[in-house]
């Protein structure tokens, strides 16, 4: 089995605005809690734990940490539907970009945390230089985005994932060093200040920047965002590291 990415944990400081932020935002739906966490996903597949901590300190924006979890959805018309309900919501995005093998809209959660809401184009369609995937950054165009629509939307359609989460890091050559290392990844694409990698072909499943972080120190106990990142390996099932900086990644 290959691994991927199997949720996402955040610690929050309001875990009911939370809560309904991820349920009404971006339809996922409940799927149990205990008052200190809440779980949400799609179907019956938790993608988002939320653990409540009133007492943490808000995110640095410049430190090492969570630059964004991306969900991906299960095609083009649902990525279309979705786009079509932010906009009646009236949800503020922070861009929106075609990468070549995707289709992707951004925001941010109100504790900060980057979001990404994406749909993959056929495997068929991207360009392959042996381990190596080619992507790029261009406007992404909206109205015929919203063309594909076929329906409303009612909620994250099951079959939706994590498909990636991107990373803020200290260093790229110790970001390489414990991705290709320590997870086995296969780094696939380069941009400025950015490494990309994924697992048996994808386009990515992790990634790391240093955007915002360059020379960022391991990161403070007691605040608020990325909690783990969980990945879905029975080979490692049971096992948890940490990456540099501190970022915890935990194996079931």
């Amino acid at each position: 089995m290959t691994p991927a990415i199997d949720h996402v944990a955040l610690t929050v400081r309001d875990l009911p605005g939370m809560t309904g932020f991820y349920r009404d935002a971006l339809g996922l739906a409940p799927l149990g809690g205990d008052g200190e966490t809440a779980r949400l996903g799609a179907g019956d597949r938790t993608l988002l734990e939320l653990r409540r901590d009133p007492a943490a300190r808000p995110r640095d924006p410049r430190g090492a940490g969570l630059f964004h979890t991306a969900f991906l959805l299960p095609g083009r018309a649902a990525l279309a539907r979705w786009l079509r309900h932010a906009a009646d919501s009236g949800i503020r995005l922070s861009g929106a970009s075609d990468h070549g093998v995707s289709e992707a809209i951004y925001l941010d959660d109100p504790e900060g945390n980057g979001i990404e809401i994406y749909r993959d184009r056929p495997e068929s369609d991207w360009t392959r230089d042996g381990d190596r995937i080619a992507m790029f950054t261009r406007r992404l165009d909206l109205d015929d985005l919203l063309s594909a629509a076929d329906g409303p939307w009612t909620g994250a359609p099951e079959g939706s994932t994590v498909g990636h989460v991107h990373l803020q890091v200290g260093d790229l050559d110790r970001a390489h060093g414990f991705f290709a290392g320590d997870l086995a990844l296969m780094r696939t694409f380069d941009g400025h200040g950015g490494a990309w990698y994924g697992w048996n072909g994808y386009h990515h499943h992790l990634a790391g920047n240093t955007w915002n972080s360059q020379g960022a120190g391991m990161r403070e106990a007691g605040m608020a965002g990325l909690a783990e990142i969980v990945i879905g390996d029975p080979g490692r099932a049971g096992q948890a590291i940490s990456d540099p900086w501190g970022t915890r990644f935990r194996f079931v």
